[in-house]
């Protein structure tokens, strides 16, 4: 199974000109031709699991389309997606922030999904999808240490409920390092896919690890990869599972 770990940052696109004619006035900007381009890219490596961190599900920037339903129906593949801010968060009440998400997109049979939000920060959404083999999750953590760490928290606590190998993908924000997941790893036992620690952010010259795919030791991780891809600020990360009884 290929997994592919991307923040696209909702396909506003990355380097020079995302800060003119002002600075970060990208963000404001339509997303269509950039998005045509990450469908190529994530087709050109053809996974089987895709999660999506920051993803625009409607606003103005993408013609008020779901960025997952578009590249899903150009994948044919099966998704889920939703805002990755709280219910009762303030940021679904104001225009464009409401609109974004994170999502899942895979080629398998989606057995059950559901959504969890952590109780700390402002992105509280956790992703849940049961396929046949694994259960996947997807997060966006807090910008905030001592919210990152009350999620990881959380989310140990959600892990331990799945009775499925899991794998955890997502935007940890770890501008501490990869020492601040180190105690999550060692409650879950969960493994990380990048073994050697390969930066991920900025895509142009990455020099910090924030994005991590983790999995169960009972699923084996090989051919794991960050192609020099410069769609978004964050470089995508690729890793090929295998399953017990798979051999």
């Amino acid at each position: 199974m290929r997994f592919l770990l991307y923040n696209i940052r909702y396909a506003t696109g990355h380097g020079y000109g995302y800060h003119l004619p002002l600075p970060f006035a990208g963000f404001f900007k339509k997303t269509n031709v950039n998005l045509g381009e990450i469908v190529t890219f994530i087709r050109s490596v053809a996974p089987d699991v895709i999660a999506l961190v920051e993803v625009d599900s409607g606003s103005y920037r993408s013609h008020k389309s779901c960025q997952v339903r578009s590249i899903a129906r150009a994948l044919d593949h099966f998704h889920v997606v939703e805002t990755k801010y709280g219910g009762g968060s303030l940021a679904n009440k104001v225009p464009v922030l409401n609109k974004q998400g994170n999502g899942l997109l895979t080629n398998q049979k989606i057995i059950k999904h559901h959504f969890h939000y952590f109780k700390e920060g402002v992105k509280r959404l956790v992703i849940e999808v049961e396929l046949e083999e694994v259960v996947v999750f997807t997060v966006h953590l807090s910008l905030k240490y001592r919210h990152r760490q009350q999620q990881l928290e959380h989310l140990h606590r959600i892990i331990a409920q799945c009775v499925k190998p899991v794998i955890v993908a997502g935007d940890f924000n770890t501008f501490g390092g990869d020492r601040e997941v180190q105690l999550f790893l060692a409650a879950t036992g969960l493994e990380n896919a990048n073994l050697t620690g390969v930066p991920s952010h900025p895509s142009h010259a990455p020099k910090r690890n924030l994005d991590f795919i983790l999995h169960s030791p009972e699923i084996i991780a090989s051919n794991f990869s960050i192609p020099d891809i410069r769609l978004s600020d964050h470089a995508p990360l690729i890793c090929d599972f295998s399953f017990p009884g798979d051999h």
